[in-house]
């Protein structure tokens, strides 16, 4: 999904670019026909081009977004559910090479929890 996002950048920017070329093609035309002030043109191709970034902002987070909704909708872990589990699975993993070193007759109490062998009754 990443790689065709990517994909979707470059070829905005190619079409940046591309409009750039028309914006400047376009204006030039402009001022040979008297239209436009040649001082004025820089300006305008300026204008364009920035009011053109903008869009092109716009649409990429609108793609992002839709992204975004499509991977929930779909339900696709995120990366940072990812690593909020394998920090729980460590955790866990540590909890229980921590129980099974404890000696049998020692008590396997932990958070208040009773020990799971007994069912937390007395024998």
């Amino acid at each position: 999904m990443s790689d065709l996002l990517k994909k979707a950048v470059s070829l905005g920017w190619g079409l940046a670019v591309l409009s750039k070329e028309k914006i400047e093609a376009a204006v030039d035309e402009l001022v040979q026909k008297g239209q436009l002030a040649p001082e004025q043109s820089k300006e305008l191709v300026n204008h364009l081009m920035e009011r053109g970034e903008e869009e092109q902002a716009s649409f990429s987070t609108s793609i992002q977004d839709m992204v975004k909704r499509k991977l929930q909708d779909f339900d696709v872990a995120a990366i940072s559910d990812l690593i909020a589990l394998k920090q729980r699975m460590l955790l866990l993993e540590q909890r229980v090479a921590a129980l099974e070193g404890a000696s049998p007759e020692e008590p396997r109490e932990q958070d208040g929890h009773p020990n799971m062998e007994t069912d937390g009754r007395a024998d």
